[in-house]
């Protein structure tokens, strides 16, 4: 594949990057060196400021979530930082860029290539570590929720793991688009954080019967969309939450994908059940949810309308810590590495 000569002349031969030597626990992450990935004609290279981690991470780290084809085996599906290369048709962008960029993996490097139409420009004053913590959430959320289950102004909208950084995305964006936001969160500390933030409605789960104060708040209405990580025994209370023509996505299995259901009220209600996984899209359909974010959501990013958090961040070298504290689940927000300076 034909690339515009990376300013290349000063361009390290080799960067760091995280490998994994097993499946497995975190423990078998560790930092290596080798080559700087090769672009292709709609690429850019970037030399990473900061990545984030994700579940998705954490599942390709355990063996259950291999890398589609093509794309690299580093884990890592958002980063930040400057393009130092671009392909040969890469568009807008131009070497000293700064952006952050959706990645099809390799995010847990000094280098990484990324289409260069799932890159965005950094919002207002954003630094780029809080700009690291936008794409992978904030692309997931809209075309999920917005996309996919058209949630709209005055509708109820369920997002359960609200205090997750796909919960607090959740819940910022459906708030900021005028929907009334109902939550889950496993304690205190968290239901305090989802409600200064913007939701309505939060249950602890672990002290609360969400589904019955649901049913409480709405009369038995329900509510009109449901985004889904949890999954497991979640799936027939989140259907009996459903309201008539209710819309109801999976994102994630964290407690697993069967379920014993009953469907009959899915038929009565004329309820939509879906799901989908954002990395296995195509290039094209990534490049269009990259654009309508940076019409309607960047904006309310740079006013400061909707706001990154960010719980802790690890050097590259200690991904073995942050990827231990993303499985515990004891965090508020985004965990992120910092890469580069």
């Amino acid at each position: 594949m034909s690339a515009t000569p990376p300013t290349a002349a000063t361009l390290p031969a080799t960067m760091r990057y995280v490998t994994a030597t097993a499946s497995g626990g975190p423990e078998v992450m560790s930092v290596a060196t080798g080559p700087l990935p090769a672009i292709g004609d709609h690429d850019v290279l970037i030399k990473v400021a900061c990545a984030g981690v994700n579940r998705p991470d954490v599942a390709q780290r355990s063996g259950t979530y291999a890398p589609p084809p093509g794309a690299s085996p580093v884990m890592g599906l958002e980063v930040s930082g400057e393009v130092v290369a671009t392909g040969a048709q890469a568009g807008r962008w131009k070497p000293g860029d700064l952006v952050c960029a959706l990645t099809p993996g390799g995010g847990y490097a000094e280098y990484c290539v990324a289409p260069a139409g799932h890159c965005l420009p950094i919002p207002g004053h954003l630094s780029l570590l809080e700009a690291a913590s936008l794409p992978e959430n904030f692309f997931t959320v809209w075309v999920n929720v917005f996309g996919t289950c058209g949630l709209k102004a005055g509708e109820r909208f369920l997002v359960h793991g609200g205090s997750s950084g796909i919960g607090l995305a959740a819940i910022q964006l459906a708030k900021a688009f005028g929907a009334e936001v109902y939550t889950t969160v496993g304690n205190e500390d968290k239901a305090r954080f989802c409600r200064d933030i913007g939701a309505d409605h939060v249950f602890n789960y672990k002290t609360q019967d969400w589904m019955a104060g649901i049913a409480s708040i709405t009369k038995k209405k329900g509510v009109d969309v449901i985004l889904d990580m949890v999954a497991g025994p979640y799936i027939e209370k989140n259907l009996r939450s459903l309201a008539l023509e209710g819309r109801y996505c999976f994102i994630a299995f964290l407690e697993g994908g069967k379920a014993e259901i009953d469907f009959r009220p899915l038929m009565m209600k004329r309820q939509t059940l879906t799901g989908s996984t954002l990395r296995a899209r195509s290039d094209a359909s990534k490049a269009a949810i990259a654009k309508e974010l940076e019409a309607r959501v960047w904006p309310l990013i740079a006013n400061a309308t909707i706001k990154p958090v960010i719980h802790q961040t690890f050097d590259l070298a200690d991904v073995v810590q942050a990827h231990a504290l993303m499985e515990s689940s004891a965090h508020i927000g985004k965990i992120m590495l910092r890469v580069g300076g």
